[in-house]
C-alpha cells in the first residue's frame, strides 16, 4: 500500500470573507489572502497554515446553485466537510480505497487551486469523505483564477 500524506482538512463555509477573521483568529493560523475560484469544482477556496510542515486548513464557498458543496452547507450549516491526502498515484490510490469498499464519487479532474494537478473524490464504507490530491503532472497550468493576492 502506498502511503498517504495528510494535505489539508476542508470546511464548508458560507462567505471565505466573513468566515476567514474567525478561523484565523481561532487557530492562530495564516493566510496569504489568496482565494481560489475554481470554475470546475464550482467554488471558492483559501488555505490557512500553522506550521509549514503541518496539513493545511481549506475554507470552501460554494459558487452557484450548482455547486456540488451547496446542498451540504444548506443542509448541515457548513463545518467539516473532507479530508485530503497527497499521493504519488493517483490512479493506484483509486483502485485501492475501491478494493477497501470505497465508492468513487468523482474522478480526477485538474484543480485551479493545485495548479491544474488532478484531484478525485471517493466516498469511504464509513462515509467519509476524502479528496486525493496528485503530488504532481504533466499537466500544469497556471493558478487561473486566482482572487487577491
Amino acid at each position: 500500500m502506498n502511503p498517504l500524506r495528510l494535505h489539508h482538512i476542508g470546511y464548508v463555509v458560507a462567505s471565505i470573507d466573513v468566515a476567514m477573521p474567525g478561523f484565523v483568529g481561532s487557530l492562530r493560523a495564516n493566510w496569504d489572502g489568496r482565494v481560489f475560484h475554481d470554475l470546475n469544482q464550482k467554488v471558492r477556496v483559501a488555505f490557512l497554515t500553522t506550521r509549514p510542515e503541518d496539513a493545511q486548513v481549506e475554507l470552501v464557498e460554494p459558487v452557484g446553485d450548482d455547486s456540488p458543496v451547496l446542498r451540504f452547507l444548506r443542509e448541515k450549516g457548513g463545518g467539516l466537510h473532507h479530508v485530503c491526502y497527497e499521493v504519488a498515484d493517483l490512479e493506484n490510490q483509486l483502485l485501492e480505497f475501491r478494493s477497501r469498499g470505497a465508492a468513487i464519487a468523482k474522478r480526477p479532474k485538474p484543480a485551479v487551486a493545485f495548479d491544474g494537478r488532478r484531484i478525485a473524490w471517493i466516498m469511504t464504507a464509513e462515509r467519509i469523505l476524502i479528496e486525493l490530491l496528485e503530488e504532481s503532472s504533466s499537466q500544469v497550468s497556471p493558478a487561473a483564477g486566482v482572487v487577491g493576492g
